[in-house]
């Protein structure tokens, strides 16, 4: 039987608040309820947002409420680093798969062009879609730019949710999405997928308004399954849902187990 890892990720952009402490109660819930091990991982990627000391206020509060994680910051682990920003030539790594395999790209627009994009998109009265307007010949990609997921198959995605039930999203919900931003830095999108497959998480517990993002990171597994010829699509395991999660409405569980990395 799998060991169950679910996880905490904060993002150090402000003082705690107690959305924050329900967000890490569930997960640390489920896995000492069955006897798993909970990570804690800082998603520390936003530098424009980023508030110094913020980290230790969580940290700390945490510690105070009696959460204590078995691998994160002040404990170590062996899936190390903890912190995003330390694991910056991980996602590069994760990114160059994708462009050998031709599922990303760098996308050479500017904002402005990306602005006549959208209004040439509204002017003929349709949703504006990066796809639609994808370069035919994007140069080659040497971290200055941002790099965008190329969505190969835009389909539809059915999925059960442990706690929602049965979803899906039409092709219209699936985008080229930015991984890595100009800055070097990855995207939210991108770097928890890489991080839970490096991290073995089993378990991932969100709140309702991340169900709309999840065609976005099936169409990533799915992805990564074409580049690393393994299987990565999350499998639901309905006999491992913690009871006391299945009552909570405004929680939604995506649930899988991750492979090593290709």
């Amino acid at each position: 039987m799998t060991t169950i890892r679910t996880r905490f990720a904060p993002s150090p952009t402000g003082y705690i608040h107690v959305g924050n402490v329900r967000a890490a109660l569930f997960p640390w819930l489920l896995a000492r309820q069955q006897g798993g091990t909970f990570i804690l991982r800082i998603e520390d990627t936003d530098r424009a947002r980023f508030v110094p000391g913020a980290e230790d206020l969580i940290l700390d509060t945490l510690e105070w409420l009696g959460l204590n994680w078995d691998e994160g910051p002040r404990r170590g682990g062996e899936y190390g680093p903890y912190h995003q920003s330390e694991r910056l030539e991980i996602y590069r790594a994760w990114a160059q798969t994708l462009i050998d395999k031709g599922l990303a790209y760098a996308d050479p627009y500017s904002p402005e062009q990306v602005q006549a994009f959208r209004d040439e998109a509204r002017a003929a009265k349709k949703a504006f879609l990066y796809r639609d307007y994808r370069p035919e010949n994007p140069p080659a990609w040497d971290g200055t730019q941002p790099l965008r997921f190329k969505v190969a198959y835009p389909k539809r995605y059915v999925w059960h949710d442990p706690v929602m039930g049965e979803l899906s999203a039409g092709p219209e919900a699936l985008d080229d999405f930015i991984l890595i931003k100009a800055d070097g830095y990855p995207t939210y999108n991108f770097a928890h997928i890489v991080d839970d497959a490096e991290m073995r998480i089993t378990h991932v517990i969100r709140g309702l308004e991340y169900i709309s993002s999840i065609p976005r990171y099936l169409s990533l597994y799915e992805a990564f399954e074409r580049a690393c010829r393994t299987s990565w699509r999350p499998t639901v395991r309905k006999s491992l849902v913690n009871a006391t999660a299945q009552k909570v409405s405004p929680i939604t569980a995506l649930m899988g187990f991750c492979p090593k990395r290709c």
